[in-house]
């Protein structure tokens, strides 16, 4: 129970965008003093900023800026290093906070569910993007040893993929992408990238700006069959503006004549996969049109973006069928305490929206938590229990401090290379780099 004037202790686990906007959120408020600590089993926060953006995607990495502010608050405390659910668990933090957030995310892909798929060759587009983005838990097991590739998917990160593999090396090594992986991409043999969905040009997901980023990039021709956009018809007809600057965008690369520019990207619609062909890896893969015919197109890799799917959390209720946190107004239904547990971002919600999204969904969170406040504060907790805990099972927390040693070590690192920063992407690493005793 908490005393007059004392705060409303919050463990938000996950320090993404949702979580680091949920610990904002409660700290610009006036109902009263919170003190918000915000879990991430890594030394290093932003989440999906750090390790989903792609690396030549500078303006949107620009927004770590807004979460550092929002880390820096006096009620916030970054708590880095610290695995919710085995270093610690979710009862040993109800029995130190009022209320617990899980806003920790969906990280794993979903599956095609066809023969073939386990081949060599076949790659997860989440094992990808975590790869190139410098995510500590994925070996340096990408092989990109091949001259044509199929990229499944009609969503952001299906294009982020395609663009990274055909982009001119060059071009990325201004960014903060590994050394190890910049060089992989430097030696890569990939002279074609083949985009495909299941549905038509109007279904595609894609942000325009960056549909229209991948037909101006040095070096690449961008082609689309135009008998795909005969059968949408009119193109102006279409009412939503962001499916119809899409198709204009296909349109218009079905009408360009081709440059015999080193690389090419490839649009293809209407084609489910049914099949990755191959004997020791994959070698094509088989698509079934609407019709019912198939067709192949021979690839060494395939890359399969086809969604994010959260897990669940040891002692949180899971909804195994959709990959989220069940909820009511961000309130977790069947916890193990009644009032005390919330939920936002992508492990409520699923994987839909932008990065921007995540605020106003922590805004929502904050706001039933407060409204809570007079039953959470009435329950018994015992503040710092859980630290006690870490010191007793040797784990060390990285904080505020050691975050900000890793930034400057890899501020230092990307001198290197003449950019800003160059990710440090091995766990030693970063934790040498948060204690200041790496090299």
């Amino acid at each position: 129970m908490t005393g007059e004037g004392e705060p409303l202790r919050v463990a938000v686990v996950g320090a993404g965008p949702a979580g680091i906007y949920l610990a904002e959120a409660l700290s610009n408020q006036a109902d009263g003093p919170v003190a918000v600590d915000v879990f991430d089993r890594l030394p290093t926060p932003m989440g999906l900023l750090r390790y989903g953006v792609a690396p030549d995607h500078l303006k949107m990495k620009n927004l770590g800026t807004t979460l550092q502010r929002a880390l820096e608050l006096d009620p916030v405390r970054f708590v880095g290093n610290v695995n919710v659910g085995y270093d610690v668990t979710v009862a040993d933090l109800l029995a130190d906070y009022h209320a617990v957030a899980y806003t920790y995310g969906a990280a794993v892909d979903r599956k095609l569910g066809i023969p073939g798929e386990d081949l060599p060759g076949s790659v997860a587009a989440t094992h990808f993007v975590n790869w190139y983005s410098g995510h500590p838990d994925i070996a340096d097991d990408v092989i990109l040893d091949a001259e044509s590739v199929v990229v499944i998917g009609l969503g952001n990160v299906a294009l982020d993929v395609a663009r990274v593999l055909i982009r001119d090396p060059e071009e990325m090594a201004t960014t903060d992408i590994p050394d190890n992986v910049l060089q992989r991409l430097r030696e890569s043999p990939i002279r074609e990238v083949h985009i495909v969905g299941r549905r038509g040009p109007e279904a595609a997901k894609f942000t325009i700006k960056e549909l229209r980023e991948m037909g101006e990039l040095a070096g690449v021709d961008a082609v689309c069959d135009p008998a795909y956009l005969d059968a949408l018809g009119d193109i102006e007809a279409i009412e939503e503006k962001e499916v119809r600057r899409n198709v204009e965008v296909f349109k218009d690369w079905s009408t360009r004549t081709l440059t015999g520019a080193p690389r090419k990207v490839i649009m293809h619609f209407h084609s489910t996969p049914t099949e990755l062909l191959g004997t020791d890896r994959v070698e094509a893969i088989r698509f079934t049109k609407p019709d019912g015919s198939t067709y192949d197109i021979p690839a060494q890799l395939v890359f399969r973006s086809v969604g994010y799917f959260g897990i669940p959390l040891p002692g949180v209720p899971f909804d195994d069928k959709n990959g989220v946190i069940p909820v009511v107004d961000h309130r977790v239904q069947g916890g193990t305490v009644e009032i005390g547990e919330y939920a936002a971002g992508w492990i409520m919600r699923g994987p839909t929206g932008v990065i921007g999204t995540n605020r106003s969904d922590a805004k929502g969170a904050a706001t039933a938590i407060l409204a809570d406040r007079e039953t959470l504060e009435a329950r018994d907790v015992t503040p710092g229990s859980v630290f006690k805990l870490l010191d007793e099972r040797g784990i060390t927390p990285v904080l505020m401090d050691g975050w900000n040693a890793i930034d400057a070590a890899e501020i230092r690192k990307g001198g290197t290379r003449g950019n800003a920063r160059i990710k440090i992407a091995v766990l030693e690493d970063l934790l040498a780099a948060a204690a200041g005793t790496d090299a």
